[in-house]
């Protein structure tokens, strides 16, 4: 493993370096082809029944095709495909034997949701950047699908510890608006879901539509 990770560093690491030392100015260029997200994960629209969301979290990575407007490079479409962690605890109580109706309950501890999703990311983008620029401003705003690849619901009862894996239920196919700013190495990123968690799923008669909202740090590479 840690030959790979040596690998990728040295190959990431000679990338760069080949296409900064080779541009000069007003040659066109491509910039920002990797990405890794880390944010704070919430549960936007929940029901009135349950509280705020514990401590949740998500990581994420990925390539993008960055495609110059023009030669200058400072207006660009990108088109990725990545990979998408999340963890959420929550309040929301699967029935054992019907993944359509939820409850809560004040007995259960350590409630988990974990995601593995496959990720979409589509950005129209804007930096103050040219061939030789390493740090510079940049606006990225765009959407992203994600595709659910695998999930997990477990809490911890009194009577011991119950789970599920890969719930009906859940909304594989998500879809939400991004924006990612700032200056050099660290970018303010949100994520704000469009697609409910659920489909078709209840608690106490009424219709769950949490959505996902993501608030952390974005970091470009290449």
């Amino acid at each position: 493993m840690k030959y790979i990770v040596s690998f990728l560093m040295s190959f990431l690491s000679l990338s760069v370096f080949c296409q900064k030392d080779s541009l000069q100015l007003g040659d066109k260029y491509w910039e920002d082809q990797l990405y890794i997200d880390i944010t704070y994960n919430l549960l936007h629209n929940q029901p009135e029944e349950l509280g705020r969301t514990g401590f949740s979290y998500g990581l994420a990575a990925g390539y993008m095709k960055d495609i110059p407007f023009n030669r200058n490079g400072k207006t660009a479409i990108a088109i990725g495909l990545g990979y998408n962690y999340d963890s959420f605890s929550h309040e929301l109580k699967v029935l054992e034997g019907n993944v359509k109706e939820y409850e809560t309950d004040p007995d259960i501890s350590s409630n988990k949701i974990k995601l593995h999703n496959l990720e979409m990311p589509i950005q129209f983008r804007w930096r103050s950047s040219d061939a030789n620029t390493y740090s510079f401003w940049r606006f990225y705003a765009g959407f992203k699908v994600s595709y659910n690849i695998s999930n997990s619901f477990r809490y911890d009862s009194p009577t011991g510890r119950v789970s599920f894996s890969n719930v009906e239920k859940y909304n594989k196919w998500q879809t939400g608006l991004t924006l990612s700013a700032g200056y050099g190495t660290f970018n303010f990123h949100v994520y704000y879901g469009l697609s409910p968690m659920f489909k078709n799923v209840t608690l106490n008669g009424k219709s769950i539509d949490s959505k996902i909202v993501k608030l952390g740090l974005s970091f470009y590479l290449l």
